[in-house]
């Protein structure tokens, strides 16, 4: 990339951040590591159930094909479970590059 190029992305980047914290920090309040604690064991309990519905599939139906009922079943179990880590993982994103304000550790993270 020429240096043209790399002011380009460099404040490319810096608008991106203004405009993501502008937009987003006033929406959430402030978070703690507490905060966060529900939104992790919420993803377990889904990724849990999505396992645990495989399991129940192949204890019931070893030898077969699973049924369009089980498969359905698993397929929500899956949805669930992904779009509960694709938000989690956004929430990653949001906190790392610095969209949003945490609790400092004296005060709570």
């Amino acid at each position: 990339m020429t240096v043209s190029n790399n002011r380009l992305m460099l404040e490319l980047e810096k608008f991106r951040r203004e405009i993501n914290r502008a937009i987003i920090n006033p929406m959430i309040p402030e978070l703690s590591l507490e905060d966060l604690k529900p939104l992790l064991s919420m993803v377990a309990h889904s990724r849990a159930a999505y396992v645990t519905e495989l399991l129940e599939i192949a204890k019931l139906s070893p030898d077969t094909v699973p049924s369009a009922d089980q498969i359905k079943q698993l397929r929500q179990c899956r949805e669930t479970f992904d779009e509960l880590v694709k938000a989690v993982n956004a929430l990653e994103t949001v906190i790392q590059r610095d969209y949003l304000d945490v609790k400092s550790r004296d005060r709570g993270l």
